[in-house]
């Protein structure tokens, strides 16, 4: 008998989608069958755990919007997409929908709450500590519910809620055992900001370095995720403040740039809060200030509240005050040390094992019932 997949729903952006790289990997290395939908961004992947499995791009994507007409086209995308979704899902009869938040996993989810007799328990996995409106969107009918931190803003009542953390690749999470070492020679940095780089960062962090005191400059230097139409601008800054760059807006080896930092400056999202914290790095966050739920800022505190890094909001991100904080950081050995080691600490390197053993958990006694 061929075994009844385990569907993973997750959009297109590496947030969402390298933790469901991760569990997937997980659960086929149990035994599991999955497959994989998704949004046109990510398309059919031909690499990875998905390539050569099931995988199905569904309409719906891009919900997100402003304005009544754009509302109402993602409105009928949506129907669309979660028709289509229901449709597909009765086919696979699958053992379980597994969403990783955001509209992407809003037609898969609810296609499998609308099956009537016979749908698959849904499973919600919330990477911030507050609910993102999808997930609580689909909340309503989730059997169990992940989450990364140990408080979440906005989880419904009487749902079963387990912390694991977030999922992260395996080479990343072989990084937890590498120790930090705060430098007494060069200091190296790692700038990234989302999946397509931040300007902000593009915009300050080169005149900040460029203001720091000449003996701590000397001393830098620099990885940097920037936006394509930005890197070259990014590149001549640092040739012209005379330090050692690496600027791209794709960085291919995050876990050896993380292995080798001193520090991380980047944003808060879920999926970077985890690879600098399974890592064990100290890190200056700067919150996205158009997130939905201000979700990223609630991330950065958590850290903070740790001892775990650094947070300034985008309003406050000026080259001057850069700079002034990393004079007064990259001076303290100790602080950097502190806090790495508290990112340690809070870091889930087991992660994608601990949602597998939740979903497993809650399959065995349905199977049992049956």
């Amino acid at each position: 008998m061929t075994p009844r997949p385990i569907i993973i729903a997750a959009g297109g952006t590496g947030g969402h989608f390298f933790p469901a790289e991760a569990l997937a990997s997980e659960l086929v290395h149990r035994g599991h069958e999955v497959a994989l939908m998704t949004d046109r961004r990510a398309g059919i992947r031909e690499k990875g755990i998905f390539a050569g499995r099931q995988q199905f791009v569904l309409p719906g994507a891009g919900i997100a919007g402003r304005g009544v007409m754009r509302a109402a086209r993602a409105a009928l995308a949506l129907a669309h997409g979660t028709w289509r979704a229901r449709a597909i899902l009765r086919g696979l009869h699958p053992a379980a929908v597994v969403g990783f938040g955001g509209y992407p996993s809003v037609p898969p989810l609810l296609g499998a709450h609308l099956m009537g007799k016979g749908r698959p328990p849904v499973f919600i996995h919330e990477g911030n500590a507050v609910m993102g409106r999808a997930n609580a969107f689909l909340s309503r009918w989730a059997s169990a519910i992940a989450t990364s931190f140990p408080t979440v803003a906005g989880l419904p009542p009487g749902v079963p809620v387990t912390e694991t953390g977030m999922p992260v690749r395996p080479d990343i999470a072989a990084v937890h055992d590498v120790p930090y070492q705060p430098s007494s020679g060069v200091i190296r940095l790692l700038v990234w900001g989302g999946s397509l780089g931040a300007r902000i960062f593009s915009d300050v962090v080169p005149a900040a370095l460029e203001n720091l005191p000449p003996p701590l400059r000397a001393r830098i230097e620099v990885t940097q995720q920037a936006r394509a139409e930005d890197v070259e601008r990014v590149r001549a800054a640092y040739a012209t403040a005379g330090i050692p760059a690496r600027v791209a807006p794709f960085l291919d080896n995050v876990p050896d740039l993380l292995r080798d930092a001193h520090l991380v400056i980047g944003r808060a999202g879920g999926s970077s809060v985890a690879e600098v914290t399974v890592a064990g790095r100290p890190a200056i966050l700067v919150p996205l200030p158009i997130a939905a739920s201000d979700e990223q800022s609630a991330n950065a505190r958590a850290l903070v509240a740790a001892g775990a890094a650094w947070m300034i909001t985008q309003a406050d991100l000026t080259p001057g005050r850069l700079s002034a904080m990393l004079v007064e950081l990259l001076g303290d050995r100790d602080a950097l040390a502190r806090a790495a080691a508290r990112a340690r600490t809070i870091g889930r390197p087991d992660a994608a094992a601990r949602l597998a053993d939740m979903i497993e958990g809650c399959l065995h006694p349905m199977a049992s019932a049956a």
